[in-house]
């Protein structure tokens, strides 16, 4: 695991390669295995492939979703608030899921913050995201990754560049 941390990196450009159906079945099942708060299971999500959905989803916000663009499936992480009161904490846990076991499967990807963002002055980017997918009121979106072949290179981070001084032992 440590090994697919450490080669984990924000990928913001993708291949035209299709993401096999088996891979989008085994990220399926990471994000349905994800642990949840108390076993709420609040959390649901919607695989996009289809390529003019997944080109609104990049207009999402001003900055930050445009990356989606070239990423040939885009999963949106969202949960029943009624469900739980922790389902940022479930949606976010369901998340790195998803990123983890698409680097496990030799796919890129990046996550796109929605949860208290801006569309645009009049409209956030979770009733955006919400309006083009035809997602219930009751739900709300936390995020949305971006998973395909990588068409960028990112080198790992060496251990010694880490932010070792971020680490405490004991006490702060």
């Amino acid at each position: 695991m440590i090994d697919i941390i450490r080669q984990r990196r924000s990928i913001r450009k993708f291949t035209e390669q299709a993401v096999e159906s088996e891979k989008i079945k085994l990220l399926q099942e990471a994000a349905l295995r994800s642990p949840a708060s108390k076993s709420a299971n609040a959390w649901e999500f919607i695989f996009v492939q289809d390529k003019a959905l997944i080109q609104a989803l990049a207009m999402a916000k001003p900055f930050g979703s445009k990356l989606l663009e070239s990423a040939p499936l885009a999963v949106v992480v969202m949960a029943d608030d009624t469900k739980t009161e922790a389902w940022i904490e479930d949606c976010s846990v369901a998340s790195i899921f998803l990123q983890l076991t698409a680097q496990s499967l030799g796919l890129g990807n990046c996550w796109v913050q929605i949860r208290g963002r801006e569309h645009d002055e009049e409209e956030s980017a979770e009733e955006y995201v919400k309006e083009k997918l035809g997602i219930p009121e009751n739900q709300k979106v936390l995020s949305i990754i971006a998973i395909g072949y990588s068409a960028q290179e990112r080198k790992i981070i060496p251990a010694e560049d880490l932010q070792w001084d971020k680490i405490h032992q004991d006490r702060f």
